[in-house]
């Protein structure tokens, strides 16, 4: 006795449902794992630009003549500037940091974009960047620790923070 008999409609039915849930339940858990890529633009030099502009907006017009030469190091680990990082393009949207530094300290982080699009991605993001941000600043560089459930936005970010703090010259 074949299992779709015509006989029995109902038995058709249940065996049809219990395949679509199965496909659907497969389909759904099918993850492709890619790796974030950096995105360039025509205006990567742009950041290199404001980090020796930035010094003049903090006042100290004398330090932004010294900060525009970056010949030596003594010169570059004076005053504050503040670089923003390439824009890391990750599964779920583009992360870039701005970093702040301070006689050659990180003295702050900030994430200027990150994955919003969806309330989810505002949840994760939520408890994840400051937590991104905390590590960034103990550390004093981007050998930081990924952040369970922020993964991609994790390493987004220590891409975008390496490359801002290799265009500061630390």
């Amino acid at each position: 006795m074949h299992a779709l008999n015509k006989n029995r409609p109902l038995r058709r039915i249940v065996l049809a449902s219990a395949a679509t849930v199965s496909g659907m339940v497969m389909l759904l858990a099918l993850k492709p794992h890619t790796a974030p890529t950096v995105v360039t633009d025509s205006a990567a030099p742009a950041p290199s630009a404001s980090a020796s502009a930035s010094p003049g907006a903090t006042g100290d017009s004398g330090k932004s003549g010294t900060s525009g030469t970056s010949g030596t190091s003594g010169s570059s680990s004076t005053g504050t500037r503040t670089v923003t990082g390439d824009t890391v393009q990750t599964r779920w949207g583009p992360v870039q940091v701005k970093v702040t530094i301070k006689n050659g300290k990180i003295t702050d982080v900030t994430a200027v974009q990150y994955p919003s699009d969806n309330p989810r991605d505002q949840e994760i993001n939520q408890y994840a960047l400051p937590q991104l941000r905390t590590e960034a600043l103990a550390a004093q560089s981007a050998s930081i620790d990924t952040v369970s459930g922020a993964t991609y936005t994790s390493q987004g970010y220590q891409q975008s923070l390496q490359s801002a703090l290799d265009s500061a010259g630390l």
